[in-house]
């Protein structure tokens, strides 16, 4: 007997393989976290910051006359930004529509008790009525046909007495959180219009910022021989700079190889084997490039203010079709006159100057390296010891207006992604 359904067993066994991946990806995002109402106001507060700060920037970038790169990824950034702002009003307003319901709800529920409440209070004055005198109890508890039921008619009266007394200071408690429960409504309805009309104004704000944009990249791309050239001059400037930072490193490394090399013959012992792509670690270089590596997501910015204008690796010309443009590092666009800081304590190991990128500093902690290209001045000098947040230069503006930082870190002879180093903004 032939067997004809293994092949539809192997079909059905790939789909399976090809889609949980994907299933597991939709489990973990309907498990994740939401966010609370005060992180929403956090990240909006943050978000209107970081807008404010690429005004500025962008305003720098304004003053020449004619578009640039700068100014597009001033612009850029903006509309990232913008559209983040919308997207936490939108979740506020998310949060804001259920605490309406809640609380319309809530009220709703204290209605239906309070006309319960006034109907069984209407029931006990209706039948206290037919008692309203002293004959008709005094009727009422004489009637008794033994003392023990005088006795239970006598504690009737009284709790019923009290049983009104309570009912009377429910209704007035109930009314009261009511009334507080329907100002509680009336100010979120307020809140949620608010946010509506700023959702609104922000909208109109993004639709403004993507108007403009539009306007540089136009005005950018009648330039494209220009761009052009740039760009050759960029990589170029690119491949020259990574010969240079490559070489200091494998000074810094044969240097290092010498050093343990010397200490060993002082002690009369044998160097261990050293490697040509590794700097020879002695234990206070080993704890510092420990520490660096330890703290990686977690360093401050090279810059107080600024945004990430151009990342790591490989990515499309933002104007010219068919360009990619190489980074070894990050780009973080800043105001004019910004200093500079180092991120971790270290030691200078070059000051120098490297055309087109101005000024270069090179620090190192243990085997990892960071760099600072296209400084202005530098205020430290090669062998002097820096810690975490000492300024050691300021950064040069282009005379397009464009101020920019560029950013490098290298372990070793490898060139790491500075962005996953640095704390998140």
């Amino acid at each position: 007997m032939r067997v004809r359904f293994k092949p539809l067993l192997l079909l059905v066994f790939f789909l399976i393989t090809l889609l949980s991946p994907a299933d597991a990806q939709q489990r973990s995002s309907r498990t994740r976290k939401p966010k609370t109402k005060a992180q929403l106001e956090r990240e909006k507060r943050e978000n209107l910051n970081r807008i404010q700060e690429a005004n500025r920037i962008l305003e720098q970038t304004k003053q020449q006359k004619e578009a640039s790169l700068g100014q597009l990824n001033a612009l850029k950034e903006k509309i990232t930004v913008q559209k983040k702002v919308i997207n936490n009003i939108s979740s506020e307003i998310n949060f804001i529509e259920s605490d309406v319901k809640q609380t319309e709800t809530v009220v709703g529920n204290m209605q239906t008790d309070l006309q319960k409440l006034k109907a069984e209070y209407a029931t006990m004055i209706y039948g206290a009525s037919k008692t309203a005198n002293s004959y008709n109890k005094l009727m009422f508890l004489f009637a008794a046909e033994s003392f023990n039921q005088f006795i239970r008619r006598l504690t009737y009266l009284r709790q019923y007495s009290e049983s009104r007394k309570r009912q009377v200071k429910e209704i007035s408690r109930v009314t009261t959180n009511l009334g507080q429960k329907i100002t509680v409504l009336t100010r979120q309805k307020k809140q949620k219009t608010n946010l509506l009309n700023a959702q609104l104004n922000e909208n109109r704000n993004l639709l403004t910022l993507k108007g403009q944009q539009d306007n540089v990249v136009q005005q950018l791309s009648q330039k494209e021989k220009e761009l052009r050239e740039e760009v050759n001059r960029r990589q170029a400037a690119v491949r020259k700079l990574d010969n240079v930072i490559a070489n200091m490193v494998r000074e810094e490394i044969a240097r290092a190889a010498r050093l343990a090399k010397s200490r060993a013959a002082a002690e009369g012992g044998t160097a261990a084997p050293i490697s040509a792509n590794k700097v020879s670690l002695t234990p206070e270089t080993a704890l510092l490039s420990s520490n660096f590596g330890g703290n990686k997501g977690r360093f401050s910015w090279p810059v107080e203010r600024g945004f990430i204008s151009q990342r790591f690796g490989v990515h499309p010309h933002p104007v010219l079709r068919n360009v990619s443009t190489r980074n070894n590092g990050i780009d973080i666009q800043t105001n004019a006159g910004e200093s500079v800081r180092s991120i971790f304590t270290g030691i200078v190991r070059a000051v120098l100057e490297v055309p087109p990128y101005h000024t270069v500093v090179m620090i190192q902690h243990g085997e990892y390296f960071t760099t600072f290209t296209k400084l202005k001045s530098a205020s430290v000098s090669e062998g002097q010891k820096v810690d975490a947040k000492e300024v050691i230069g300021t950064v040069y503006t282009n005379p397009d207006g464009t101020t920019e930082l560029h950013f490098e870190i290298w372990r070793n002879t490898t060139k790491l992604n500075p962005e996953t180093w640095l704390l998140n903004r």
